[in-house]
């Protein structure tokens, strides 16, 4: 009988221990998304176009604050691309190069606990 308890109970906290587990691997924080350049050729766009007057905004280098100051900085991939884990609360980015006339940002954003923030930003080419 005590051994059938002591049997019970290891089957029991290794599931719990699963769980737990399971849960901190999708329970990422942070914010994931895309940055975009708009237009990408002078001149009006033109109505029934195919071509696309976006792009991604490769390797641009953003700045992260909060209320505190700086948080951090994080690089978009090739396709402007980019995930960053960051703790639950609201947060500001914005583009920490001069690539446009205009600044690229600020973008604000809140954070959830256990939640990516998932987001679609787009920058001003200054083209006209």
């Amino acid at each position: 009988m005590w051994l059938r308890v002591v049997a019970v109970t290891l089957c029991f906290l290794i599931v719990c221990a699963s769980v737990v587990r399971s849960e901190s691997k999708t329970g990422k924080t942070g914010i994931t998304g895309v940055v975009m350049v708009t237009p990408i050729r002078p001149g009006p766009a033109r109505k029934g176009s195919e071509s696309p007057n976006a792009a991604p905004l490769p390797n641009a280098k953003f700045t992260v604050t909060s209320d505190g100051g700086a948080v951090t900085t994080f690089t978009t991939d090739t396709m402007g691309r980019f995930e960053i884990s960051l703790k639950p609360g609201h947060y500001v980015v914005v583009l920490a190069e001069n690539r446009f006339p205009k600044p690229c940002g600020p973008f604000e954003v809140s954070v959830e606990t256990g939640k990516m923030t998932n987001v679609d930003w787009r920058c001003d080419s200054g083209m006209r």
